[in-house]
């Protein structure tokens, strides 16, 4: 059996914006909530908020997603050819549902190893709780070699940042910076390795709960066929932080 490995440790903060003065960080996900199984599920769900499947060709399945060690979770896609969903694999959600309030805002650091293999569709990130949009991809891989930074406010008004996702088998820090911008929209930094690489936002964002995934999906965007069989290289992980700025 084959398998793409993505792992992601997660902490996540809240942060009044830049021009207020920092006075303490409030953590909402701990980075301990990846050290074993029991603490995973304190904090997250399988599956997506909706179900089990979701545009591409993989359906997701609890015993992909596990932790392989302490501190790491493991999103396993592995190939069984079955109908239109020839792939199993894992993902999470937070338990917990984030909101950009007035005047605050969240931070999102993560550090990955993911393919960008075709076919595969590994992804971090925001989408509405109670509508799409909103949609905010703050690391997202489409087999093209790239990594891609996107913030949907329709289907058709669609803020999107592609640059090449260098070394994919070593580490990569991603961090997204949302921030209130004027009461009612949000501003959001993407970050690659320390580096500012693109500043979007999302139209009214500020007071509407957002969902948190993490996922290995396969072919749909990324294309097909996915790897399978002798075509897997190696493996990707993704493993990061989630934080919230000081208030």
């Amino acid at each position: 059996m084959h398998s793409y490995i993505l792992a992601a440790l997660p902490g996540l903060a809240l942060a009044l914006p830049g021009h207020h003065i920092a006075k303490r960080d409030s953590t909402l996900i701990p980075t301990s909530c990846f050290d074993s199984t029991s603490s995973l599920t304190e904090y997250f769900e399988y599956g997506y908020p909706w179900g089990d499947t979701h545009n591409g060709a993989a359906i997701m399945k609890e015993s992909n997603a596990v932790i392989s060690t302490a501190g790491t979770l493991t999103l396993n896609a592995t190939y069984t050819g079955a109908s239109d969903y020839a792939w199993d694999s894992g993902t999470v959600y937070a338990k917990q549902q984030f909101t950009v309030e007035a005047g605050g805002g969240l931070d999102f650091s993560v550090d990955f190893i993911a393919t960008v293999d075709k076919g595969t569709w590994p992804a971090f990130w925001l989408n509405g709780v109670n509508s799409w949009p909103p949609e905010i991809d703050i690391a997202e891989w489409k087999g093209s070699g790239d990594i891609s930074f996107n913030t949907f406010n329709s289907s058709s008004e669609v803020e999107a940042k592609d640059v090449e996702y260098p070394s994919p088998t070593e580490f990569h820090a991603v961090k997204a910076e949302l921030r209130d911008e004027n009461g009612a929209d949000v501003s959001v930094n993407f970050y690659l390795d320390g580096s500012l690489v693109t500043t979007q936002y999302a139209g009214g964002l500020v007071g509407e709960p957002l969902n948190l995934i993490i996922d290995l999906q396969m072919e749909g965007s990324s294309g097909s066929p996915g790897p399978e069989g002798s075509k897997f290289p190696h493996r990707p992980r993704c493993s990061g932080v989630f934080s919230k700025p000081r208030q």
